[in-house]
């Protein structure tokens, strides 16, 4: 199970600091929006490429961006180690995947909460990982869209039956309160934003989701 903290809901005039504060986690989620593709304006590259040399821990970028296919390569140049883009905002998402994948980055697709999952599942092979957005990709702190957990079953279920390696990633309202569930449903990879950022120790923080996504077994 891995816990991906967004920096979304870090100290932007602090990142480098924000970012060694989650040396625990497994990857930084970076979530760079364009105000076109959602209401919102992040970063860009420069930024990114920046954050690459001073993380603790690999970036992995979430790409709310227009024109995917044309900006995605920018991303793995810039030191990603994982870039996703969406389903809606790509016009050749397996070729991208394959370019990015040549870059030796991982490549995933993410969806919004109204998008079907099914055209992926005889395609999973191509992609490192599925992003299944459980809220309105925009802005951090809103509360998970129990109607996405069923998209999460069905993924599971595909992956398990293809014997696929794809990773399966959620974003939005994961917390301690959800995060057992989302699990349940099929996730192995968590973006967490003001679970994290907000508690008043990071790192025990990230160590609790981690074990609530993944409870010990009892002896």
């Amino acid at each position: 199970m891995r816990i991906n903290p967004s920096i979304l809901s870090a100290d932007f005039a602090n990142l480098e600091r924000d970012l060694a504060a989650i040396a625990a986690a497994d990857f930084a989620h970076v979530d760079v929006m364009d105000q076109h593709f959602v209401p919102n304006l992040t970063i860009g590259l420069p930024v990114v490429r920046r954050l690459a040399e001073v993380s603790p821990v690999p970036l992995d970028v979430h790409l709310m961006i227009e024109d995917a296919d044309r900006w995605a390569p920018e991303y793995a140049a810039a030191g990603a180690a994982s870039v996703t883009f969406h389903a809606e905002a790509a016009t050749a998402p397996v070729r991208l995947a394959r370019e990015l994948r040549s870059a030796g980055v991982r490549a995933g697709i993410a969806l919004r909460p109204a998008t079907p999952v099914e055209p992926l599942l005889d395609l999973l092979d191509e992609f490192d990982m599925v992003l299944v957005m459980t809220v309105e990709p925009g802005f951090g702190g809103q509360q998970l869209l129990e109607g996405t957990l069923p998209k999460l079953r069905r993924l599971r279920a595909a992956i398990t039956a293809a014997r696929a390696a794809t990773w399966v990633q959620v974003d939005g309202g994961v917390g301690r309160e959800t995060i057992g569930r989302i699990a349940a449903a099929g996730a192995d990879t968590f973006v967490a934003g003001n679970a994290v950022y907000t508690a008043p120790d990071i790192a025990a923080e990230i160590a609790a989701l981690r074990t609530l996504a993944d409870p010990p077994v009892p002896a």
